[in-house]
């Protein structure tokens, strides 16, 4: 029968990890983490929290085994533990979208409504060898440089008003930005139709492309 005790232990280690995910916040912070490591100050920045709290939330992933730490003189770089953490994520998103009736409204007012055209990964990979598309990273130039779809070009999405005439004119424009859940992607192809350009969303992004194993480059944009 085993001892219940033990049996107790073993399910409690199990519900740590169920703890360190139930905080929204923290959760958003896994997400920036699966774009590449970061500083407890700049995921702080982009997460809107401050040092305090972010180091609060990172400290309870850490002691879940869900991030690791590496010092740099004075610096703490963060990343997750491992690819099965940016999976989980991934799956736990899914599934409270399937059978949690509240994500779906939340999801549409935070995205807004699925009004654009959008491609999924074999489209774009079979569009990209073709050549008849651009693919446009949106997201902030440092989770570009850690990791993007080869051959993307690199406008952040809060600079692309001024930087749309970068953009060949003449050929359609896949963005795309952190993943399923990312809104960056979804203004930017709501900005680029406005101004007569033919753009569609990737239905997902790089956090799914990663755990798709496909292929990723790295380094700045030139």
């Amino acid at each position: 029968m085993g001892d219940p005790a033990r049996k107790a232990a073993l399910y409690d280690a199990f519900a740590r990890t169920g703890k360190a995910l139930s905080s929204g916040k923290r959760l958003e912070l896994l997400d920036l983490l699966a774009q590449g490591e970061r500083t407890v100050d700049a995921l702080a920045r982009a997460a809107g929290l401050n040092l305090t709290t972010a180091s609060a939330h990172l400290q309870t992933l850490k002691q879940a085994g869900l991030v690791a730490t590496r010092r740099d003189g004075v610096r703490i770089h963060y990343r997750l533990a491992g690819d099965d953490v940016a999976a989980l994520y991934a799956l736990l998103r899914q599934v409270a979208r399937t059978h949690q009736a509240g994500v779906e409204p939340a999801r549409t007012a935070y995205l807004g409504a699925d009004d654009a055209e959008e491609v999924d990964r074999e489209e774009l990979l079979a569009r990209a060898r073709a050549g008849g598309v651009v693919v446009l990273d949106v997201r902030p130039v440092e989770e570009y440089a850690a990791g993007h779809i080869p051959g993307a070009i690199s406008i952040p999405v809060g600079e692309l008003a001024g930087r749309i005439e970068e953009l060949p004119s003449d050929v359609e424009v896949v963005a795309y930005c952190r993943g399923a859940y990312c809104v960056l992607a979804h203004d930017a192809v709501r900005l680029l139709n406005a101004h007569g350009r033919k753009a569609v969303r990737l239905t997902d992004g790089m956090l799914e492309w990663r755990l798709a194993d496909l292929p990723v480059d790295s380094g700045a944009a030139a």
